[in-house]
């Protein structure tokens, strides 16, 4: 049966798009590369769950409600609309690497035929759906956008496991290449969520998703600079902090921690392609909150061998327990968490690993398992020093406190006194 959706690339936007899609009544296609289509296929998550954007539960729903999943680049072709989900990294000199976004984009075009709504949900530059994907498209397909398809962007907002901003609760925001691109896709997106914002133009939705992701890079750096200055200063942040977020207008309470996950990628003009760079300053702002963000796993490294040290004993030959390996809570979601670099920096300094996630029952660093304590609270008091990565709402933590010999809290989520705060 031909499906009035694809959405290209199921991972951590394009599932929880398809899950809207199919409770809406869509008849939807998600198309990704053969080995993730068979674990979807089969109601499992793929990748092994790392990446996971929704439960194992959830996607069997989602096959019961008609969704299916294929490696097959023709059913591209029998769609009025198709959204590309592709991820997107970091290169190493910063600037975000699209190959996926092209792939995903090449197969499209092959097939793509007139009156299709063609919408970018991957994080992008400004200028990327116009002077990335469109030539791409067009070349391919012979059409051209905004007279033979519409082309739109539409960045994407979504916040893993929280119950109360939903799919359908989250404004969706769209620009698309013309007024008429823009009324279709906000058609499509129309009947998935509440509320439809109408940007000016793709350009305009793309640098929505850079404020927003930079706003959110911008204000942990800032605590996290903080939580540095106040535990030299003997200050307790946490507290500072419940204070500060009672002031009803100006002010909106970010916490620190040992890094930041996710997959939201902080973006510098300075490191973009070189048409979408501009003539004046890059956005020193957000170098400089990648630069300390990047830092904090390197001290909790030094907050955890600091307080081995008062207490007689040293990283090398130290039993270190991990709590949290995910880079949010409650989610089995590991893209980006700091738990991998904070692991290998402990093992390379001599310390015996192991670690315990309620979300994740593996875990690999440097290709190699790291030991699970399935029997927690006795590992946490065979443990020289607990390091609490993640606070998972499954954890005791008054209980917790009372069995760690050292217990490192980089959430503050630990009762006031019961253990050593970030």
């Amino acid at each position: 049966m031909p499906a009035d959706l694809a959405v290209i690339g199921l991972g951590h936007l394009g599932l929880p798009l398809a899950r809207a899609a199919v409770a809406a009544g869509i008849a939807t296609v998600g198309h990704d590369e053969p080995a993730r289509v068979r674990d979807l296929a089969l109601g499992r998550l793929p990748g092994g769950g790392t990446e996971a954007a929704l439960s194992a539960a959830e996607v069997r729903r989602m096959l019961s409600g008609g969704f299916r999943p294929t490696a097959d680049p023709a059913e591209l072709g029998r769609v009025r609309t198709a959204v590309i989900c592709a991820p997107v990294r970091l290169a190493p000199d910063g600037s975000p690497e699209l190959s996926r976004v092209a792939e995903a984009a090449r197969a499209l075009a092959a097939r793509l035929r007139p009156h299709t709504t063609v919408i970018l949900e991957s994080p992008a530059y400004p200028g990327a759906t116009e002077d990335f994907l469109r030539p791409i498209l067009e070349q391919g397909s012979g059409l051209r956008a905004g007279r033979d398809f519409h082309l739109a962007y539409s960045p994407g907002r979504l916040d893993p496991g929280n119950r109360v901003h939903d799919y359908h609760r989250t404004p969706k925001v769209i620009g698309g290449l013309t007024p008429a691109c823009t009324e279709s896709a906000a058609a499509f997106y129309g009947r998935l969520t509440d509320k439809v914002v109408r940007a000016r133009g793709p350009r305009e939705a793309e640098t929505v998703q850079l404020l927003e992701t930079n706003y959110r890079h911008v204000n942990i750096a800032l605590v996290n600079e903080m939580a540095v200055l106040c535990h030299d200063l003997g200050v307790d942040l946490w507290d500072v902090i419940r204070c500060a977020e009672t002031k009803p207008y100006g002010f909106q309470a970010f916490r620190p921690g040992p890094g930041v996950g996710g997959h939201g990628v902080p973006l510098d003009p300075e490191h973009l392609p070189h048409p979408a760079r501009t003539p004046g300053h890059p956005l020193r702002m957000v170098g400089l909150a990648r630069e300390i963000n990047n830092r904090m796993p390197s001290y909790v490294i030094q907050r955890a061998a600091t307080l081995l040290n008062e207490h007689g004993k040293s990283v090398r030959g130290a039993r270190v327990l991990l709590l949290g390996v995910t880079y949010k809570p409650d989610v089995a979601d590991q893209e980006g968490a700091p738990a991998e670099e904070i692991a290998t920096r402990l093992t390379g300094m001599g310390a015996t690993i192991s670690y315990h996630d309620p979300q994740v029952p593996h875990w690999r660093v440097l290709g190699h398992p790291v030991p699970r304590a399935d029997a927690l609270y006795e590992a946490t008091a065979a443990a020289d020093l607990t390091i609490l990565l993640q606070h998972h709402r499954t954890y005791d933590l008054q209980g917790l406190t009372v069995k760690a010999q050292l217990l490192l809290d980089t959430r503050g989520a630990t009762p006031v006194g019961a253990a050593h705060r970030l």
